[in-house]
Order: C-alpha cells, then sequence, then structure tokens
C-alpha cells in the first residue's frame, strides 16, 4: 500500500501502532507478576518468550476486545490452531490478525 493510500485509510492504526498497543498490554498482564520489563518484539513467543500462562492469554483476550472490541475475537483465532500453534504463537502474529480483522471491517 502505498503513503497515500495509507492516508486515506480512516483512523486504521498501523502494523507498528498495534504493535505497541499489545505490548503495553502484554507488559501490564506481566506487570501482576512484577515483570515490566519484558522486550515485547513481534518475534516474542507468548509462552516461551514472554511465560504467559493460558489464564493470562485469557486477559489479554479481555484487553484486546476492549481495545478493539468484537471484531477483534482472540478465543475465535486460536480455536482454529493445533495446541503446538498456540505454544508457538507470535506477537507478530497476533499483530496481522488484528491488522487483518480492522481492515476486513473496514471493507464492510
Amino acid at each position: 500500500m502505498s503513503v497515500s493510500e495509507q492516508s486515506t485509510q480512516p483512523n486504521r492504526p498501523t502494523e507498528q501502532q498495534i504493535l505497541r498497543e499489545i505490548a503495553a498490554m502484554v507488559v501490564a498482564v506481566l506487570g501482576e507478576y512484577g515483570l515490566e520489563e519484558a522486550e515485547v518484539t513481534r518475534e516474542a513467543r507468548f509462552t516461551e518468550d514472554l511465560e504467559l500462562e493460558s489464564i493470562d492469554l485469557v486477559t489479554l483476550a479481555g484487553l484486546l476486545q476492549d481495545r478493539w472490541g468484537a471484531r477483534v475475537n482472540f478465543a475465535e483465532f486460536i480455536a482454529g490452531m493445533e495446541l503446538e500453534e498456540i505454544i508457538a504463537l507470535t506477537v507478530g502474529r497476533l499483530v496481522d490478525h488484528v491488522a487483518d480483522c480492522l481492515r476486513t471491517e473496514e471493507r464492510s
């Protein structure tokens, strides 16, 4: 997408903005454990690198819904995954999912 095409998109956040927002959500979840200094990158895996437990992913799902509403359904997103995919889930894959959901909604 060219710069001119991006500027005509009404209020759709860029993938970098989505990454920053998701990173802030993850840091908030980790903050409950005193781990506010985790480095949240696109490559970071939720379970192995960030050490989020399943209950933490539920909390993250709630934060995603608070921010973007039902258009970003985390439970639906992971429902189609195998266990190994969920364990290997990266922040970047979630960012891509959120961006796709926002683009899809925009077209509707």
